[in-house]
């Protein structure tokens, strides 16, 4: 069916994601172990535990406001940070936002009105260096940080899951199809099957020839609703030296790994494909919360020591780049 070829993936516009390749580039270039690695950028991204977020609203009631905040607790209940929306007794609403905003409001600001669903990862929604000053999302106090576009029209049948999934980017978790240590490289089938011919429905999206033979993900992604290059498919797809390194091994029940069409692999199911109902955090979510924001008071002083040796580390790189800059800025002052 057609249906099965119209997968659009919660994706970051173009300007933010060149800034995480260079970014990403930036650290390949040090020659730091995968561990190392992960630990710089896992510094920069993630809040302190114990951190309370604050998160603001851009449009939608406060019934679907209130939805969000019920769904974030899964998340809270599990591990030493909070998400503070703001709700106000007095008038029975929760904190909002405004693209006019010359202060930020909110840590998070989430929004309805972009297309799909997407967020900053972490404290990338405080740094303004993330995007240019024009640009509908980035880390500045009227930029958007987090979206769920539709949302205020009809919310998705999965909605509690994308809330989920969203809110861990937001403090810094990845995609789990790119742990170095899954497979999904190996199951992914990325190049067209033997002999495809181009076709497309009337939407534009590629879909399997009058022979039946598919197109590989490549194509596809290439096509409506994505329109990606390789490069973008790459960035977005492959695994990440640095990708879930402090996480513990490749989990195939965590809301972090993504439900692709059957198309995108060789077979299904596959030692890649999901086994969690996409809803609710697994148990090796829950354990990867727990080793970025832990209760122990001993490992969050370690944590926060070590970090603030990377701010010091980082700030006198003479070839740390401008925008990188930024964000080690704004970690003398995280929460």
């Amino acid at each position: 069916m057609d249906t099965d070829y119209a997968l659009p993936l919660d994706v970051l516009p173009d300007a933010i994601d060149a800034f995480m390749q260079t970014r990403e580039h930036w650290f390949d270039s040090l020659s730091l172990t995968a561990e190392g690695e992960a630990y710089f950028i896992n510094d920069l991204l993630s809040w302190l535990p114990n951190s309370t977020i604050t998160v603001a609203f851009l449009g939608g009631d406060t019934a679907l406001h209130r939805e969000i905040e019920t769904a974030s607790r899964q998340i809270t209940d599990a591990c030493n940070v909070s998400f503070d929306f703001g709700f106000d007794t007095a008038t029975g609403k929760f904190r909002t936002w405004s693209t006019n905003d010359t202060e930020r409001q909110a840590d998070i600001r989430v929004s309805f009105d972009q297309a799909g669903f997407s967020s900053l990862i972490g404290r990338d929604s405080i740094n303004p260096a993330v995007s240019p000053p024009n640009h509908p999302m980035g880390g500045r106090p009227y930029q958007r940080s987090l979206n769920l576009g539709g949302f205020q029209v009809l919310p998705p049948a999965n909605a509690v899951g994308v809330i989920r999934h969203e809110f861990l980017h937001a403090i810094a978790f990845q995609h789990e199809h790119q742990h170095p240590a899954g497979t999904c490289d190996q199951q992914f089938r990325w190049n067209d099957e033997p002999g495809y011919v181009l076709t497309t429905n009337a939407a534009g999206t590629y879909i399997p020839d009058a022979a039946g033979r598919r197109p590989g993900i490549y194509t596809y992604m290439s096509g409506y609703p994505n329109n990606w290059t390789r490069q973008k498919v790459d960035h977005n797809l492959r695994p990440r030296p640095a990708a879930g390194a402090l996480l513990g091994s490749f989990d195939r029940a965590s809301i972090m790994l993504y439900r692709f069409a059957s198309l995108f692999y060789f077979t299904f199911p596959n030692p890649c494909s999901p086994t969690g109902n996409g809803l609710d955090l697994s148990s090796g979510d829950i354990e990867g919360l727990l080793s970025v924001y832990p209760f122990e008071e001993h490992e969050a002083v370690r944590q926060s020591a070590r970090r603030e040796g990377v701010v010091e580390l980082l700030s006198g790189w003479k070839e740390l780049p401008d925008d990188l800059r930024a964000g080690i800025d704004n970690l003398r002052h995280r929460k």
